[in-house]
């Protein structure tokens, strides 16, 4: 078998020669299992050479992979939903190495954002032997020392509360447990009193959430920054002030459309570095439990490499 992976006529980029894989086997209700092997072997069968990087915890899966990126892997592909693609941004922003993505959790918004096919390996496989790759924003943390990163949404309010509820519950699986940890919150929660920084512009307020966001979605559609544009160097920055929960419950659902920007008590702003100040509170980025609050974060234009289709040419004007 050849170690190479040679791109075909009229494609694009330098393809890639060595892929390291991580495999989430539990997406998708174990179809990330199905997919990471199917994915495994297109790329053999294309040529490439494969280093199986999963493991059985996050933390043996990102040390195989760190060591598969240190051996000379120029391409990292994650089988999985948000939460491995969340693995695989953390270990390839700000470096030279490509993130392909084979999305096959129940959410996806990452990949959904940025118009990567969802359930196909051999698209993504085409992809890679094609060295299509595009270049978009990833948030990044300011503390020194810090490497953390997240390619779509942070926040921190109502939505991390959700999100920790819902990892918590063992049934149901899937979207089922998002909406369910939904229902069982909405009646308890509170406004929480936050300082919310804007490329140094100071806001106090008492809000129900503040989501900083470098892409549209998150939490499975949930299109909480409709505007919000992965290439454009800046986050917009979502603060839902204090609200009486049955005006909540009749908003809540019209973020799935977008239509929740409307809402005057929804703001919408845009900056490069945003820092958030709050007392209990834990941020959840792509889904993920991510910092405890006060957190500051920046956009790094163009921090990852991602492997994805060319956006469309402008047409004429």
């Amino acid at each position: 078998m050849s170690e190479h992976l040679s791109a075909p006529p009229g494609g694009a980029g330098a393809a890639a020669r060595h892929v390291a894989v991580v495999v989430n086997p539990a997406a998708g209700k174990g179809a990330g299992r199905s997919a990471g092997r199917h994915t495994i072997e297109l790329l053999r069968r294309a040529g490439a050479r494969v280093t199986d990087a999963s493991g059985d915890s996050v933390a043996a899966a990102r040390t195989r992979a760190e060591a598969a990126i240190e051996a000379g892997a120029d391409t990292l592909c994650v089988v999985g939903g948000d939460g491995t693609a969340h693995l695989g941004v953390n270990l390839t922003a700000g470096r030279t190495v490509h993130l392909a993505l084979v999305p096959t959790g129940t959410g996806n918004d990452f990949a959904r954002n940025l118009g990567l096919p969802l359930r196909d390996p051999e698209a993504v496989v085409s992809l890679i032997r094609a060295g299509h790759t595009r270049r978009v924003d990833a948030g990044r943390v300011c503390t020194p020392g810090d490497r953390r990163w997240f390619g779509g949404v942070l926040g921190a309010g109502f939505d991390a509360v959700v999100a920790a509820r819902a990892e918590a519950m063992r049934w149901p699986r899937g979207q089922l447990r998002y909406g369910l940890a939904i229902l069982r919150e909405l009646p308890v929660f509170r406004p929480i009193p936050y300082v919310v920084e804007c490329d140094g512009e100071r806001i106090e307020t008492r809000a129900m959430l503040v989501a900083v966001a470098n892409t549209a979605s998150f939490g499975g559609g949930m299109r909480i920054c409709p505007d919000a544009d992965p290439t454009d160097g800046r986050f917009d920055v979502l603060i839902l002030h204090e609200v009486s929960v049955p005006r909540f419950l009749r908003v809540f659902p019209t973020v799935y459309s977008g239509r929740h920007v409307s809402h005057p008590y929804v703001e919408i702003r845009r900056a490069v570095r945003v820092r958030l100040e709050a007392v209990g509170v834990r941020a959840q980025a792509d889904g993920e439990p991510f910092a405890p609050l006060p957190v500051e974060v920046e956009v790094v234009p163009g921090a990852l490499r991602v492997v994805a289709p060319r956006p469309p040419s402008p047409g004429p004007r």
